[in-house]
């Protein structure tokens, strides 16, 4: 969303510095949507600003193998997996969801 607001207010390249200098980048709840074209290519460059380089948390509530289909393109789906899943620790939550037991 950041992004998407950068490309509107004309900040795009500063937002992307500013990401690249992040120690920690997080993409909570990856997937609630498919990715529109500048999305994919927007997602694909922050992670290969970031591969290898700093830490990178990705919360879905679907599985990676769905990946592929909100990414869209099969193309650029491949180079993001790619740098992300080989070198990812994967954690599988299973149960009811925290916020039905509070």
């Amino acid at each position: 969303m950041v992004v998407v607001t950068s490309r509107l207010d004309g900040s795009y390249l500063k937002c992307f510095e500013k990401m690249a200098k992040t120690q920690l980048l997080i993409l909570d709840d990856f997937g609630l949507t498919d990715l529109e074209k500048n999305a994919q290519i927007d997602l694909l460059k922050i992670i290969e600003d970031h591969h290898e380089r700093v830490a990178t948390i990705i919360a879905s509530q679907l599985p990676v193998r769905s990946w592929y289909e909100i990414i869209g393109e099969a193309t650029i789906a491949d180079a993001i997996l790619d740098r992300l899943v080989h070198t990812s620790h994967r954690i599988e939550l299973k149960g009811e969801s925290m916020r039905k037991k509070l």
